[in-house]
């Protein structure tokens, strides 16, 4: 069952281009290595909000795995807020 996957945290600086950028070269990596091209969103009320949208995942284990790859290889945990985490949750169609 195909599904999507949603990451959502709080990043420190909201404006910083390199953060923009930190977040878009690992969104590349992982469609370079699973073919899921994402997509990045923030919250309309509050520009720290983060969000990363992954959809049409067949294998979510797998996925996130080259997900995980891709956050430790970018150090994607340098541009979040203090005491934020990245937060994934997955989702199927009812």
């Amino acid at each position: 069952m195909s599904g999507d996957v949603y990451v959502y945290y709080r990043v420190a600086e909201p404006a910083s281009s390199a953060a923009l950028d930190l977040v878009r070269q690992l969104i590349a990596d992982v469609a370079g290595e699973s073919a899921v091209r994402g997509r990045l969103l923030h919250r309309r009320d509050d520009a720290t909000t983060w969000m990363e949208v992954y959809e049409g995942i067949d294998d979510p284990d797998a996925f996130e795995a080259i997900l995980e790859r891709a956050v430790v290889a970018r150090r994607a945990e340098s541009i979040l807020a203090p005491g934020s985490t990245r937060t994934i949750e997955r989702f199927v169609a009812p």
